[in-house]
């Protein structure tokens, strides 16, 4: 990963945009999606969309310390602007870093057509449900495990399904607590996150921690949830914890 993906606040915040015609217009229509305050190149603002494709523009603008989008020059980008699925408030950012902005879109077409129009219902509604939530589940590692269970293929709001918002007081008044901890054993085939099971892909995202023997190289445990545990060991634990537990190790 050579770049951070964020989702930049720019309501009422300044934004430099240079240049005319399609390309400007573009990208017009996208800062004022985000409600941004857009200026000319003279006025203060953190960061700056260069859509003439003028280096003398952009080298006056970084030498102030302005962040810049150059379109169409990925080499002189400090950010780059990503094809985007909109279901607010769910936002999908796909981003090639200015390698095919072709890729991007064709890619967002089609997640697009696969994801719910009422997606961004069942965000609304999860938010709404915050105290509702906590008072179920206080424990906080319990609480994720029951919001997982309840967004998993198959559960009670999946976000596959067009009345998930709709189902949610029919989860919070669901019996049981949530699922029960594991501890899963996986073999991986190589080293190589392209020979990943879809299974062991799945449960590389939802693991709590991962156990791992020494030679499962960086590029695997890349693929985890970021705020996953990595536990190095030489072989597995007895007492692996609470939630889902992995063991990974390569074939002998």
């Amino acid at each position: 990963m050579k770049s951070l993906p964020v989702f930049l606040a720019l309501t009422g915040r300044a934004v430099i945009l240079t240049g005319k015609g399609e390309a400007a217009d573009a990208k017009r229509r996208l800062l004022e999606r985000a409600g941004a305050r857009i200026v000319g190149e003279g006025d203060e603002a953190a960061i700056a969309i260069v859509a003439d494709g003028d280096d003398a523009t952009v080298a006056r603008l970084k030498a102030r310390g302005v962040l810049v989008n150059a379109t169409d020059r990925p080499d002189l980008c400090d950010f780059t602007l990503p094809a985007i699925i909109d279901r607010d408030p769910v936002l999908i950012a796909i981003g090639t870093g200015g390698a095919s902005a072709g890729l991007a879109k064709a890619l967002r077409q089609r997640i697009e057509a696969l994801l719910p129009q009422k997606l961004g219902s069942l965000a609304t509604a999860l938010y709404d449900a915050r105290a509702a939530i906590r008072a179920r589940w206080p424990d906080a590692s319990a609480r994720r495990r029951a919001i997982d269970a309840g967004l998993a293929a198959g559960g009670v709001i999946d976000p596959m399904r067009d009345d998930a918002a709709d189902r949610v007081p029919l989860w919070l008044a669901e019996k049981g607590d949530a699922a029960a901890s594991r501890f899963i054993h996986i073999s991986l085939l190589s080293g190589e996150p392209d020979d990943l099971t879809l299974r062991a892909a799945r449960l590389l995202g939802e693991a709590d921690r991962i156990y791992h023997a020494p030679e499962v190289p960086p590029a695997i445990l890349d693929r985890a949830r970021a705020d996953a545990a990595r536990i190095r060991a030489a072989a597995p634990p007895a007492d692996p914890g609470e939630g889902l537990s992995l063991w990974l190790e390569l074939p002998r």
